[in-house]
């Protein structure tokens, strides 16, 4: 008996209004020789795209074209996602599935489906693809007016759209930018610089009415290792300064573990590490660097520096130690006009010891501290002629000596979020 072969799956996301369904009637009618079932994801009640689709391509909606409807398939519809394309592949013969989610979905979530739930034995990804409107990226992160826009969640929130923009190109393999002719050539160029700031190994592709070859739309490109911009930023700054210690014999070990000798500016006065402000090699127009500090950022003050960002910071990202909440580990995440902080769950170093012990035997990458452990602040800040001494010094004005000099400020319980910056809705 012969083990019947898995099935590739693109899914193919992007923001409202960006060309997922003219892309997707591109492919249909294009596709020659290939047998190509479609799932269609619409927020609203009544699946306006799997109608379009169906239209357009010749494909009855329930035979060539499912549709799941009035929700979101990155959250409250996966276990619909789920079960639709299992039954698809029960059911049909088909040599590739194209799954068009809707514009407030997160590819993340949906691409986890079909490697952790029972669609595993069936499917494997091909690939991530985003579609980008040009000229709504432009206006969001290149120049443009950056509060004009905002999303609607899957929850009926509001959401900024910088944020759903920045999620779905940093999942994406291949990111096609549509809608060029709306944009010049120096607003294209810097569209293309921050996409591969935000995703350095992803394929682009430029387009004008998401006229794409289909065997790139459909190659087997998915690479779930592909670092996004702000950790291959970490990743860059934690080899140099492993780099760095080897050359200059500074690397010793603590109880067994290197102890990181962090290097830039001079002590702070409290007793902590020097600071760590590390360059990544400027890439595409945009360059990359890493604040670290062994000690713990005033609230208030870090809730003013890090809610009113330059516009010259695309994207930001990392980990927060605040003062007043010792124990908590906050995570810091800015894209565009909006920044977020949520609490994350205890430090490690917070536990009782043996499970730090523990923790820490399962985890021998983490890098520890013999005084702080793993409490640190650490940000990365992506963008376009950043001034970074300005801003490392904004963040060093509000570095405390002893994290329970201050008031508690923002919530403790894990995943309660704090909007730092939003912006304002847009039409």
């Amino acid at each position: 008996m012969t083990t019947r072969e898995t099935i590739p799956v693109t899914i193919l996301g992007g923001s409202l209004g960006a060309g997922k369904t003219t892309l997707l009637n591109h492919l249909l009618t294009n596709a020659a020789g290939r047998d190509i079932a479609v799932l269609v994801n619409d927020m609203g009640e009544v699946n306006v795209d799997a109608e379009l689709v169906a239209a357009e391509s010749e494909l009855a909606v329930g035979g060539g074209v499912t549709e799941l409807s009035n929700g979101c398939i990155c959250c409250e519809l996966q276990d619909d996602l789920e079960t639709a394309v299992v039954r698809l592949a029960q059911e049909r013969s088909f040599d590739h599935l194209v799954v068009e989610a809707s514009g407030v979905s997160e590819p993340g979530p949906v691409a986890r489906l079909f490697v952790t739930s029972r669609a595993a034995a069936r499917y494997d990804i091909a690939g991530l693809v985003t579609v980008v409107d040009s000229r709504l990226f432009a206006d969001t992160f290149a120049g443009g007016d950056p509060d004009q826009t905002v999303a609607e969640d899957s929850d009926g929130e509001v959401r900024p759209l910088s944020d759903l923009l920045v999620e779905q190109v940093e999942s994406a393999d291949l990111v096609v930018l549509n809608k060029c002719d709306l944009v010049s050539e120096e607003e294209l160029a810097g569209v293309r610089d921050v996409v591969s700031a935000l995703r350095p190994e992803a394929d682009i592709v430029e387009t004008t009415h998401s006229a794409v070859d289909i065997d790139t739309l459909l190659a087997d490109l998915y690479d779930p290792d592909a670092p996004v911009g702000w950790r291959a930023a970490l990743e860059t700054e934690a080899a140099e300064e492993e780099e760095e210690e080897e050359e200059h014999g500074h690397g010793h070990a603590h109880n067994g573990e290197a102890h990181d000798h962090e290097h830039g500016h001079s002590d702070d006065g409290h007793g902590h590490d020097h600071a760590v402000v590390s360059h990544a090699e400027e890439t595409y127009g945009i360059t990359s660097f890493v604040y670290r500090r062994r000690a713990p950022l005033d609230p208030e003050g870090l809730e003013s520096v890090l809610g009113d960002l330059p516009s010259s910071v695309i994207r930001s990202k990392g980990t927060v130690w605040v003062g007043g909440a010792d124990d908590v580990q906050y995570t810091y995440s800015q894209a565009g006009p909006s920044a977020y902080l949520t609490a994350s769950g205890p430090w490690i170093a917070s536990l009782p010891e043996f499970e730090q012990d523990t923790y820490r035997r399962n985890h021998p990458e983490i890098t520890w501290h013999d005084d702080y452990g793993d409490k640190r602040t650490e940000l990365v800040f992506i963008g376009r002629d950043i001034d970074e001494d300005a801003l490392v010094a904004a963040l060093d004005e509000h570095v405390l000596g002893d994290a329970g000099d201050v008031a508690q400020r923002f919530p403790t319980e894990p995943g309660a979020e704090v909007a730092l910056a939003e912006p304002e809705a847009g039409e």
